[in-house]
């Protein structure tokens, strides 16, 4: 399943526009094609969606489900990601109005909706509730079999979770399908999954199978494509995070792409856990990808640095001192475009 390029699509998003849940609500704003007419969120009603995000789609925001049915939306899409994936208490009864009201319903969370009883009874002809985070049938442990394609395999990586992994990945895939590039981006998240309608939601996949899901899906599309953009998931420094190395793993990347959030000096809600000098991360990057020598040797190419909360002047120092500090191309793929990064990747 995918979202319908005619379906009306309402974002439930309470408190993800100005909070820090909101990710898979604004980017599915920033990148699907799909009609989208309102957005939910009590916290920015009226308010300017470019004005207060930067996204340049004009989308009503309105402050409940019943003010979003003036707009006839089709579908109901949870846009919040909080941490565990945990619906929060004042979401369900709109979504069951939702339902109701004769909308289906895409659910990215980790609670499984599409089997509960009570609203399966709200459900008519033609509803349908779509559970993103389901794990693959038919996977197997990882095999290290992705090193055998011929293709490019470029894999994003971050300094953290949630600092634009997906945004690099779906640019650089856009501009080499620009240059006439037979490319594929292969979602790894409940976002990217609902924008592709195809791919491996990966917190859903049992530990000792996340990399033979990858690898699976990996090896389905590599024959077929000259590059795969693969969408990074979680950090190697996030003490929560045990995404990356399967990722890693399963793709056999032939490049990898560093995403820092320009200023970041820890992990955010650990200050704790101190984010070290890049050309460290960098380092660790490299060395857990080839394993000290057990796979390729795999190199970082480039910097993709999220500059959203600086202003264009202060966001072109900071790509700059990067680039002097860690002797890499770098740039903001979304601020500005993906061209210096893809070149990296080509030219390596």
């Amino acid at each position: 399943m995918r979202l319908g390029l005619n379906q009306r699509i309402a974002i439930l998003l309470h408190e993800g526009i100005s909070g820090t849940d909101g990710k898979t609500g604004l980017a599915i704003l920033r990148y699907s094609q799909a009609p989208i007419v309102a957005v939910i969120d009590r916290d920015s009603t009226g308010k300017s969606l470019p004005e207060l995000t930067g996204i340049k789609r004009e989308v009503p925001i309105v402050a409940s489900l019943a003010a979003a049915l003036e707009y006839k939306p089709e579908v109901l899409l949870i846009g919040i990601a909080p941490g565990g994936g945990i619906v929060p208490d004042d979401y369900w009864l709109e979504i069951k109005d939702a339902l109701q009201a004769g909308m289906s319903l895409v659910n990215g969370l980790h609670t499984p909706m599409a089997n509960m009883p009570e609203l399966n009874a709200l459900l008519k002809p033609g509803q349908l509730i779509w559970d993103v985070r389901k794990e693959p049938s038919n996977i197997n442990i990882a095999s290290g079999m992705a090193r055998t394609l011929p293709c490019r395999r470029v894999l994003t990586v971050g300094t953290d979770m949630a600092i634009g992994k997906m945004s690099t990945s779906l640019e650089l895939h856009w501009a080499a399908k620009l240059r006439g590039w037979n490319s594929k981006f292969l979602a790894t998240g409940q976002t990217g999954v609902m924008l592709e309608g195809d791919g491996v939601p990966l917190d859903a996949v049992r530990v000792d199978f996340a990399a033979g899901a990858v690898e699976q899906m990996v090896m389905r599309y590599g024959k077929n494509y000259d590059i795969l953009h693969i969408e990074g998931q979680g950090s190697l420094l996030h003490p929560g995070s045990t995404a990356t190395l399967p990722l890693i793993r399963g793709s056999q990347p032939t490049q990898l792409l560093l995403v820092h959030r320009a200023g970041q000096v820890h992990i955010r809600k650990h200050p704790h856990v101190v984010i070290p000098p890049l050309r460290k991360v960098i380092q660790l990057y490299e060395t857990v990808a080839s394993a000290g020598g057990a796979f390729a040797s795999v190199p970082v190419v480039g910097i993709a640095l999220n500059t959203a909360h600086l202003d264009e002047f202060a966001a072109h120092e900071a790509i700059a001192q990067i680039a002097v500090e860690t002797g890499l191309p770098c740039t903001d793929v979304v601020r500005f475009d993906a061209n210096v990064l893809l070149d990296a990747v080509m030219n390596n």
